[in-house]
């Protein structure tokens, strides 16, 4: 239950510092491309990996509460790439490039595929 409530409290901050980062940036950046959400995402996986490397030398003691809160609740919420990012380095590193390529080309195509059948069955294109 405790790691409920350190997911939960962390991705909620997260979602709210992701939508106050994207509203900032957008009223800063040009309209024509996501550049909020790129940034967001950089700066997630950038954080993520910082965690992750600073958690690894310091040790188990209160590593797996600090990476509930943050890693999975708090950029989780943030951005749910940095994760995505943490996957594929992870695959890379234990030698599984193939693998890697293959996680990272069927999230996005089918993620974008999943999406677009969302908005066609909702819009009456599939009927």
């Amino acid at each position: 239950m405790a790691a409920y409530l350190l997911i939960g409290c962390g991705g909620a901050l997260g979602a709210m510092a992701r939508y106050g980062c994207s509203s900032a940036l957008g009223r800063l950046l040009p309209p024509n491309f996501p550049f909020a959400i790129l940034l967001i995402n950089i700066a997630g996986s950038i954080a993520m990996g910082l965690l992750v490397g600073l958690l690894g030398r310091l040790g188990a003691g209160w590593a797996e509460e600090a990476r509930l809160f943050v890693a999975v609740g708090l950029l989780g919420g943030f951005t749910t790439f940095s994760s995505f990012s943490l996957d594929t380095v992870t695959l890379i590193e234990r030698g599984a490039v193939l693998p890697a390529a293959l996680y990272v080309l069927l999230s996005v195509a089918v993620s974008v595929a999943g999406l677009y059948l969302g908005l066609l069955v909702t819009r009456g294109g599939l009927t």
